[in-house]
């Protein structure tokens, strides 16, 4: 998940300008020097913060229709867990049942036999099989009252999921129709600045590329390539010595800042000439 933005970050690549501004000529990518390097890194760090302000404008809604979506998955899974259960604890209960029957025709059975027992150990034989299905018809209904009051419980939980179930359902119904909405008011623009990004980064080398989308991954509000504004680093907002200004001023080497690791640029890269 990605790590949430400060306001302070936040208002950083909102206020970034809406279109990147054109570089001064077209850079090939076999073109080596330094200040090609940065005009072109800077050029694709204003697309990419343009699309990062197009997607900051859909706010939480994607990562809130994912934790819906993972929600009612959850729920689904626990109705159908919880509607299996009970469907055991019914066929239990309606085994217990039938248990009782066999036993009591069992007794009925052993009281017949005992009106022609012909002496004192057959009939004791009988009653002891009559007390056996007593306790076991005893302990029947025991199972059965536990059983009914399990499932009760059970039934509980799945309408009280289902209710929760249907809610969460209409939540990320609504919740997409948002989304969807959003999307399709910047879905043309967002499309045209990633061809824009894409096209950008075909023209730097990779070792220069892969530096500049690691930094972009570990800065919070995506920006790798600053400018220096009012002699502090447009990133981080540290103060920056008056001799490093002047040596990113003549654009002759890559220069990081030294508190935040981002590459720094000045403000009048990619004026015109």
């Amino acid at each position: 998940m990605a790590t949430k933005k400060t306001k302070k970050e936040e208002t950083a690549v909102a206020e970034a300008p809406k279109k990147p501004t054109p570089v001064v000529r077209h850079i090939e990518k076999g073109d080596n020097t330094i200040e090609d390097k940065l005009r072109a890194l800077y050029q694709l760090q204003l697309i990419d913060s343009q699309i990062d302000r197009i997607r900051i404008t859909r706010g939480e809604l994607p990562m809130e229709v994912i934790d819906l979506e993972d929600e009612i998955a959850g729920l689904q899974t626990r109705v159908t867990n919880y509607t299996e259960e009970a469907k055991q604890l019914e066929d239990q209960i309606k085994n217990r049942k039938q248990t009782i029957k066999d036993a009591q025709a069992l007794i009925k059975k052993y009281q017949t036999q005992q009106a022609s027992v012909k002496n004192n150990r057959e009939f004791d034989s009988l009653n002891k099989e009559m007390e056996y299905q007593q306790l076991e018809m005893q302990l029947c209904e025991k199972r059965i009252k536990e059983h009914t009051a399990e499932l009760a419980a059970k039934k509980q939980i799945v309408e009280a999921s289902e209710k929760a179930l249907e809610e969460r359902s209409q939540d990320l119904v609504n919740k997409k129709a948002e989304l969807d909405s959003i999307v399709a008011e910047t879905e043309k623009e967002e499309q045209e600045l990633t061809a824009e990004s894409n096209k950008a980064s075909e023209v730097i080398e990779a070792r220069l590329l892969t530096a500049y989308h690691r930094i972009r991954g570990n800065a919070r509000n995506g920006l790798a390539v600053v400018s220096v504004s009012r002699d502090a680093c447009g990133g981080c907002f540290n103060k920056i010595p008056p001799q490093r200004q002047l040596d990113i001023r003549q654009r002759k080497k890559v220069i990081v800042c030294e508190h935040c690791g981002r590459i720094l640029v000045d403000g009048g890269i990619l004026d015109k000439e």
